[in-house]
């Protein structure tokens, strides 16, 4: 029998939550719906292989971490970093609870560069919560190393052990998950009434629309592009530049959770589609002769799939915590 992570294979992802002692940390976010595996390390440290009485008293540098596997299509990262927020004092500096220590310092470290922006948007409207700076650390995942045995799952083995988490926390992780409602795809009859002919066509039946007379390919105001079938954030202004080949062009996603990439042999020609992820709307395809300092890739996507939000307005539009995009 295939365990959770096997099923979700195709769309797990990975990031590392510093929050603390890890016993609590570690099993708070196990009990989250759409997390499919958590184990503890030693992350972000100076040295290799530490042990754990190496990280409590020989200054390795090392953060006591989670590892939190989860699947994509049933959790998101800014539900997860809402949750971990809930468990940590933000502005604590290498404290939480009776724990004092920089291997007790909290920080968010990633694999994929694409989530940046989102873990900046979430920690900027977090700091609106709070009079002090936060004290979260925000960087790549440099080095991880897992932790020993017994610290695994150290909970489950020892239900009376020391846990700086109370219960209430526990049983609110067992019942979150995500806004059903928030993005939903809707169906081909609502999307007849309520779309343009050419939004239609092009997000339905894989249409192109004409090259430079289109709504958006000249457009280089501050906001966010979000799919025209469901609201979803795809793209940033801060990731738009000038191609010079008539549609809107982008060097990557808002967060590679929200896209779908296809082989496409339309057309005698081997591409690479683009589609949204929760309305299954074509975008455009993906092509190799972007900027090389940003990746070499171009996301070409068609304005007819797309709605813009000027940044003034994304915070009354519910996008809000999207806003440290653009703090660069």
């Amino acid at each position: 029998m295939m365990n959770k992570e096997q099923k979700s294979k195709g769309s797990t992802k990975e990031i590392y939550l510093a929050g603390g002692c890890f016993w609590g940390t570690e099993k708070y976010l196990s009990l989250v719906k759409g997390i499919v595996r958590t184990e503890v390390g030693y992350a972000n440290g100076d040295t290799e292989n530490p042990s754990y009485e190496d990280v409590c008293s020989r200054k390795t540098g090392h953060a006591e971490t989670v590892k939190v596997v989860y699947d994509s299509d049933q959790i998101g990262l800014e539900l997860i970093l809402r949750l971990f927020y809930d468990v940590i004092d933000p502005v604590a500096k290498n404290r939480q609870g009776n724990d004092i220590g920089t291997q007790y310092r909290t920080g968010i470290y990633y694999t994929d560069v694409q989530d940046r922006d989102l873990i900046l948007g979430s920690l900027k409207e977090l700091a609106k919560r709070y009079n002090k700076p936060l004290a979260i650390e925000v960087s790549p995942l440099q080095n991880y190393y897992t932790a020993e045995e017994y610290h695994q799952k150290y909970l489950d083995k020892n239900p009376n052990g020391y846990c700086h988490i109370g219960a209430e926390k526990f049983k609110k992780a067992e019942r979150a998950q995500e806004d059903p409602v928030k993005y939903q795809p809707k169906s081909k009859e609502v999307l007849q009434a309520t779309l343009s002919d050419l939004q239609y066509n092009v997000t339905q039946n894989n249409a192109t629309e004409p090259p430079f007379k289109n709504e958006y390919h000249n457009n280089f105001e501050e906001g966010i592009y979000v799919d025209i079938t469901t609201g979803e954030p795809l793209f940033t202004a801060s990731d738009k530049f000038e191609s010079g080949c008539g549609w809107p062009s982008f060097t990557k996603p808002i967060s590679s959770d929200v896209i779908c990439e296809l082989t496409d042999n339309s057309h005698r020609m081997n591409r690479i589609e683009v589609r949204s992820k929760t309305g299954n709307a074509h975008l455009g395809h993906i092509f190799a002769d972007g900027p090389t300092e940003t990746g070499g890739l171009r996301y070409c996507i068609n304005s007819a799939a797309l709605k813009f939000i000027p940044k003034e307005e994304m915070e009354d539009e519910g996008y809000g915590y999207l806003l440290g995009c653009f703090d660069k």
